[in-house]
């Protein structure tokens, strides 16, 4: 048994905010940062929960991307608000930020009704990708904020967008037409792309439209998602090779929605609205009504043994529906709302225990 199939967590606090959580990141050192539909980002210290700063958005926020401090510029934070990113200042010593603090403003949506869904920044903080209703998947400059948006759209709206790991000009986008789309962003071209329309769940019959809701990309290259109807998309055709030396050796191209190199496997009942890796072949899941679950991908597509096993899930205790979740070393935080429409925010801790009881706060 490995380390994570020992691991579990148990319930530490729950946390209730006025509006419904929609996104959560993690900023540094110990800090989370939460957007709200009502406009509002909280920035907790995740060892006291206690707030450290606010800022007051013109809209409700969909998505929040933590750009870390650097040699020349302080920590800030992208705030996506309707058709808008937005820069804030985190260095200052305001403890509530307004339009008025805004350092850049850039208008990426098309009109009104086309909204940002997400932001994503690449690991060396240059580039930022952002994805849109409309369909639209582009990038922003982060150093001259020219925006380059891609010639190929999703047919309907994008959701999310990843950027490759060790690919400095790729990115991976997922929508609501069902589809993948893999860019080379420097091009603006897409290199190759994958439809989860055609694959349909063992039953034959979709209950729900495979909707791509949830984005990952490993370390190593695999790829993931979540769907509305429950299923998970794994893709190994972009793995890093393992040389003799033990290191991983990254592939000429990645294949990653190669369907020789997929599985699809139904692993929930439910929409599942977030997904992320915890290690090479190693992720959580975690649905519309709060199921997490953790699961291990083994075997090879090649010689058809490729799958996707769960080794443990649990069910939130205090939160309807889930927006998001974000993961730390030893921590899970999930947000959503309750019954009463109130933002609601859960973070779990490493136990080291798989048989955590619901006396500890998580029901099984």
């Amino acid at each position: 048994m490995t380390d994570s199939e020992k691991t579990s967590y148990c319930h530490r606090k729950t946390l209730q905010i006025p509006a419904q959580v929609s996104c959560l990141s993690l900023g540094e050192p110990q800090q989370l940062l939460v957007g709200s539909d009502d406009g509002s980002v909280r920035i907790y210290d995740m060892v006291t929960f206690k707030v450290l700063k606010a800022i007051k958005g013109p809209s409700a926020v969909s998505s929040i991307a933590f750009h870390s401090q650097t040699k020349s510029s302080p920590a800030c934070l992208w705030v996506a608000s309707g058709r808008q990113a937005l820069l804030f200042p985190l260095g200052t010593d305001k403890l509530i930020l307004t339009s008025a603090d805004v350092l850049r403003t850039l208008e990426i949506g098309a009109d009104d009704d086309d909204v940002l869904n997400e932001l994503s920044i690449n690991a060396k903080g240059t580039q930022m990708a952002f994805c849109t209703d409309s369909g639209s998947v582009g990038i922003v400059d982060l150093a001259t904020n020219e925006i380059t948006r891609m010639r190929t759209c999703h047919d309907n709206v994008c959701g999310t967008v990843r950027f490759i790991p060790d690919r400095p000009g790729e990115l991976v986008s997922g929508g609501y037409d069902s589809a993948f789309l893999h860019f080379d962003f420097l091009q603006g071209s897409v290199l190759s792309r994958d439809d989860l329309g055609a694959t349909p769940p063992s039953s034959g019959v979709f209950m729900s439209p495979p909707f791509i809701l949830s984005l990952s990309i490993s370390s190593s290259g695999v790829i993931a998602a979540g769907t509305a109807d429950g299923r998970v998309y794994i893709g190994t055709g972009g793995e890093k090779s393992e040389g003799a030396s033990g290191r991983r050796k990254r592939r000429r191209k990645w294949d990653g929605l190669r369907g020789e190199g997929k599985t699809v496997a139904e692993a929930a009942e439910g929409p599942i609205v977030a997904l992320t890796f915890t290690a090479p072949r190693e992720l959580l899941t975690c649905t519309l009504l709060g199921k997490v679950s953790y699961h291990q991908i083994h075997g090879s597509a090649a010689d058809g043994t490729l799958s996707l096993e769960p080794k443990w899930t649990r069910q939130c205790r205090d939160i309807l529906k889930v927006n998001s979740i974000a993961i730390s070393r030893d921590s899970i935080v999930i947000g959503g709302f309750q019954r009463d429409g109130r933002g609601v925010i859960e973070t779990w801790t490493e136990t080291g225990d798989v048989n955590v009881s619901s006396s500890a706060g998580i029901n099984e």
